[in-house]
């Protein structure tokens, strides 16, 4: 097995995320990381990390194979495309950049050079999206007809470059790009219609510190997606509705359940008061007609990222987030801006 060398460019929360991770993997070596911000050269002491003293110095290292670019959204491009020209993998992480003019400039250079170019889309391993993936690709519920996926902080945007416009800050392109990356994938065959979309400037006036999208599907499900950072009560991360149950996902701990129909002919009810009237629509369904199970929960495990790509440098494998699935991605989020902007829904 011949170890791939592996340069981190930007060294902050995430470069430190993958130096780290990749410092401990047996197919990867970590040669170094490189930080525009010297004072990070510190740290990078502090964990054993050699710390380069210029990105120059990155690509003229013919040890490296791979630079992951955890660097400011807005230098993604520059990075990638200097780094492919120099005979380099490349990961970037999220968003890819800032425009799908930028990325098909990225994806012409990795067609021109032969190099890896891909993106660090790390949520598709988290679990409770894998486990509502799995309930909609089982088919348990019948013909979904509604995903929600919801995100709610209380902090508003972090006090660094996410709350500054010119280096693609905001929550569009910081959880928005996690959160609609997998409702993609849950519906990766489905064509997408229309989106409308409103963001919020509750705490920072510079970038959205929060939206709400409907995205719909042809023959598939409308979704509803939302990131919120001034709200003090959590939704359910995950609401999926069926034309035979529905499922609960309450937070990334897994806290849930699905509730099924048992009885589709008993559909009498008996009227329930509801505020200043009674109701027979909305009274609940009795226990003979329903049954409740608990979640299948699904683990996955992160670094299948990481052995993907080893695969795909050493074997010819195909990786596992392609250039299509960003192209579809970045439309999805300028026509989420646009929408915003327009105050109307964005046909596709």
């Amino acid at each position: 097995m011949k170890k791939i060398g592996v340069a981190v460019v930007g060294y902050g929360g995430m470069g430190g995320y993958h130096a780290d991770k990749i410092s401990k993997m047996e197919k990867f070596e970590l040669l170094g990381v490189y930080d525009i911000n010297d004072e990070r050269r510190k740290v990078a002491d502090e964990n054993g990390f050699y710390f380069y003293n210029s990105f120059e110095d990155v690509l003229n290292d013919e040890r490296v194979e791979l630079i992951v670019c955890a660097a400011f959204n807005d230098c993604h491009k520059d990075i990638a495309i200097r780094a492919m020209r120099a005979g380099k993998n490349v990961i970037s992480e999220k968003p890819v950049t800032l425009c799908s003019e930028d990325l098909e400039e990225m994806i012409a250079v990795s067609n021109e050079t032969g190099m890896l170019f891909t993106v660090h889309q790390n949520r598709r391993w988290d679990n409770d999206y894998r486990t509502i993936k799995n309930i909609y690709d089982k088919g348990e519920l019948g013909k979904v007809h509604a995903i929600d996926s919801k995100v709610y902080g209380s902090r508003g945007i972090p006090g660094d470059w996410r709350r500054e416009k010119q280096h693609g800050g905001g929550m569009v392109l910081d959880w928005g790009v996690h959160l609609l990356d997998q409702i993609l994938m849950l519906n990766e065959n489905k064509k997408m219609i229309s989106v409308y979309a409103t963001v919020t400037n509750v705490t920072n006036d510079e970038v959205d510190d929060g939206f709400r999208a409907v995205i719909k599907f042809e023959d598939g499900p409308e979704c509803l997606v939302e990131v919120f950072t001034n709200n003090f009560i959590e939704a359910p991360r995950w609401y999926m509705a069926g034309e035979n149950g529905t499922a609960i996902i309450e937070d990334w701990d897994l806290n849930g359940k699905i509730v099924m129909i048992k009885d589709w002919d008993k559909i009498d009810a008996v009227p329930v008061q509801a505020g200043a009237g009674i109701t027979k629509t909305m009274a609940p369904r009795t226990d003979e007609t329903i049954k409740e199970f608990p979640l299948e929960k699904i683990y996955v495990d992160w670094t299948d990222y990481y052995t993907n790509i080893y695969d795909v440098i050493r074997n010819g494998a195909k990786p596992l987030i392609t250039h299509d699935q960003q192209r579809r991605l970045m439309k999805l989020m300028e026509a989420i801006f646009e929408s915003a902007e327009k105050n109307e829904v964005i046909y596709f």
